[in-house]
Formats: structure tokens, C-alpha cells, sequence
């Protein structure tokens, strides 16, 4: 299982800023193409007040900061020159965080699509949408927000696929602000396939991928639980991927570059599960040879090995 996609986390919520420009960025999509990684996903155009491009809606219904540039023509670009697919990522107001509303969601969210298919939509490379509200488990609004803000992607561009990417509730399913690195209240199996089978039934026609974050639950349950996401995935007609998540939530020091072993572990668990794609969270931090961690450098070049090794 090859990791052909990866997240771009510009608008750092909980890990460190690179302050990287147009070179670096320009750098590290030619290493995401030389492992094989076609597709780029913007993990979300802004968090709050920070914003990936000059968005005048925000900029004046939210008190956005004007960015000092705009990453979304950047990206564009590069992905347009290296022959990748780009997937947009929505708006995140951070109310939802604090409220328990997805409403908020919705509605700046259907202003921040029409204002950007008009900006960006003749770039070639972009290919996609991803809906970047995270939920694990059935998470009120959280059907209708996928669903209305899905189709309108869907409506505006001309049917490009959405995507989305939830977290199963497992033991390591802890805020990254708390101390702890695990929890005892986890979700069981089956209120897993019951709670998923009930929300991928509301946002058929309007989400076409699910890429559950693989981070959650122990090593040896990835077979367990892939498998019953495969399972729900096919038959509620969505393509299954993996998150596979190239830090590790194993390390009291949050976040590092994953050990080797582990993420070799989950992509052999998606393998098994017959997954459509492998993407991660995230290469530039936690893959990347110009990453500001050391270790990112060693876990890209055990990775170049082990591609080498399935050829």
C-alpha cells in the first residue's frame, strides 16, 4: 500500500510552523513526487482569523487577516506544473469548537466555495473538495453540514469529488492539548458500523471518499476495524482510503515523526482491508528530508526503502 496522497497543514493549529516560501514549498512537492504522491490536500483554508488566500468574504464577515501570500494560487501552481491533483479544503471558523454548531459551519462555508470556484476553478489540477469539519462518531449537524456543503461542491464545479476524513473514537482519541495518551470510554465495533452506516446513509450523492484518520486505535486493531470500514464504504458507493498517519500519538511529546514500524503497520492493515488510497497526515512536517524534524529526513528515506522493496 504506496502513499499517493498527503495533506498540506498550512494554517498551523497544534503543530509548529515551518515559515517556509515559495522555494521550500516548490522543494517539497518535488519530494512528494518523487515517492509517488499525486494528490495534495489542503487540510483547510483557514482556522479563525488566519486564512490561506485573500478571501474578501472573510477578510470582512470573520476579521480575517489579510495573508502575506496567497498558498492557494501557490499550490495551484506547483500542483498544475507537476502533473498532481489538488483538493480544496474548506473553512474551519473554529465556532464549531466552541459551540457544538455546525451551523456555523454552513454558513461560511457556502459563501467561501462559490468565491473560491470563481478564483481558482480554471487551474487544472484542481480536482476535488475536502469537507474539513472532523467528527468521530454521530456528531449533531454533522450530516446535514457534509451534506450541504458536499453538494454545493459538487453544484458549483461541476461534480468534482469531495472527500472527507473522520477519526474513529478509540483510545488514543484524546485532545492534543490534554496530558493523557489514552482514554478508557472507547467506541466498540459494532456502535462503530452502526453510527457510520446511519451517517454515510445521509450524505450519499454529496460525499464520494471516506479516509478515516488511523491513529486512533491500537496496532492490533486496525484489521478489525478497516475492515468494517471497507465493508460500509462499499456499500453506501464511497471510495475507501486511509489516513495514515505519519506522526506518532504513542509519545508523550506531541507531535513526532512516527517510528517506521508502526506506519509500515497500518499501511499493511489498509492493504489487507483491499483500501482504494493511502494518504497522510502529514508529509511536509513528518516525512519531509526539509522538515524542521530530523527524524522526518530518516522515516522519508525508510520509506523510499520500502517502496523499493515492493517492486
Amino acid at each position: 500500500m504506496k502513499i499517493t496522497g498527503t495533506f498540506l497543514d498550512e494554517i498551523s493549529h497544534d503543530i509548529p510552523h515551518q515559515n517556509w516560501g515559495a522555494a521550500e514549498w516548490r522543494r517539497d512537492f518535488e519530494y512528494m513526487k518523487a515517492i509517488g504522491i499525486d494528490t495534495v490536500i489542503l487540510i483547510r483554508s483557514g482556522y479563525r482569523r488566519f486564512i490561506t488566500y485573500p478571501s474578501a468574504y472573510l477578510i470582512k464577515e470573520q476579521g480575517c487577516y489579510t495573508p502575506p501570500v496567497d498558498l492557494v494560487q501557490l499550490f495551484l501552481e506547483l500542483a498544475d506544473e507537476l502533473g498532481m491533483n489538488f483538493y480544496f479544503g474548506l473553512y474551519d471558523s473554529g465556532k464549531y469548537w466552541d459551540t457544538g454548531n455546525m451551523q456555523h459551519e454552513i454558513d461560511s462555508n457556502r459563501f467561501v466555495i462559490d468565491e473560491v470556484w470563481k478564483q481558482y476553478g480554471h487551474y487544472k489540477s484542481f480536482k476535488g473538495w475536502y469537507l474539513s469539519m472532523e467528527i468521530s462518531r454521530k456528531t449533531k449537524g454533522a450530516t446535514e453540514a457534509f451534506k450541504t456543503l458536499g453538494l454545493q461542491c459538487k453544484q458549483v464545479s461541476n461534480g468534482l469529488p469531495t472527500l472527507i476524513s473522520p477519526w474513529i473514537d478509540g483510545k488514543k482519541a484524546v485532545m492534543a492539548a490534554s496530558s493523557s495518551l489514552s482514554k478508557e470510554d472507547v467506541v466498540s465495533l459494532k456502535e462503530h458500523e452502526q453510527e457510520w452506516s446511519e451517517i454515510f446513509a445521509g450524505i450519499q450523492g454529496a460525499v464520494d471518499a471516506v479516509a478515516f484518520q488511523d491513529g486512533h486505535i491500537d496496532y492490533h486493531e486496525l484489521d478489525d476495524f478497516f475492515a468494517i470500514n471497507k465493508k460500509m464504504a462499499d456499500r453506501f458507493g464511497l471510495q475507501c482510503w486511509t489516513n495514515a498517519e505519519s506522526f506518532d500519538r504513542d509519545m508523550p511529546i506531541k507531535f513526532l515523526p512516527i517510528k517506521f514500524e508502526k506506519l509500515r503497520l497500518k499501511l499493511e492493515a489498509a492493504r489487507r482491508a483491499g483500501y482504494d488510497k493511502a494518504i497522510t497526515f502529514e508529509f511536509s512536517h513528518f516525512m519531509s528530508p526539509q522538515s524542521a524534524y530530523l527524524q522526518a529526513g530518516h522515516l522519508y528515506n525508510r520509506y523510499r526503502e520500502y517502496l523499493a522493496g515492493l517492486k
